[in-house]
């Protein structure tokens, strides 16, 4: 079994700590900028970063749905890591300055792929559909702190 990667990256017109605090709401931004791939979206622990435990449903592709339980820590500031306690999945967040008033974000994920014909279809194509939907909510996620930023 190969690790299969899939990373995407946006700059943000807004400060780190505002994209940050709003990445970390998994209560109210949070489902606001999910895009359509994801479903059931509940918060069962916590909601505001570190010790926040939450349930979606990942639809990655027409047949392929991921049930996800992750639980989410903060080894350093600006970085959330979100651990799928139903499979390999772990999603890295980092979010770091990138000059006056705005913001890098980056998103990874890892899971260990599969073996075999459907493991080289998985880590051929499951990255690019994987950062398509982080590219989505990146958007939205910008487009929440953006707003904010021009509000205050």
């Amino acid at each position: 079994m190969a690790q299969v990667e899939a990373t995407t990256e946006r700059i943000i017109a807004a400060d780190a700590e505002t994209v940050f605090d709003a990445l970390a709401d998994y209560q109210d931004v949070r489902p606001k900028v999910l895009p359509a791939h994801f479903s059931e979206y509940e918060v069962r622990e916590g909601g505001d970063g570190e010790g926040t435990l939450v349930h979606w449903k990942l639809q990655a592709t027409k047949k392929r749905v991921r049930d996800c339980l992750v639980e989410v820590t903060e080894p350093t500031d600006g970085q959330l890591v979100e651990k799928d306690r139903n499979s390999s999945m772990v999603t890295t967040w980092v979010v770091t300055p990138a000059g006056e008033g705005r913001s890098k974000a980056v998103v990874t994920t890892v899971w260990d792929g599969a073996g075999g014909i459907g493991g080289f279809f998985e880590r051929t194509f499951a990255p690019k559909g994987l950062a398509r939907i982080h590219d989505e909510l990146l958007a939205k996620l910008a487009a929440e702190t953006e707003k904010a930023t021009e509000a205050s």
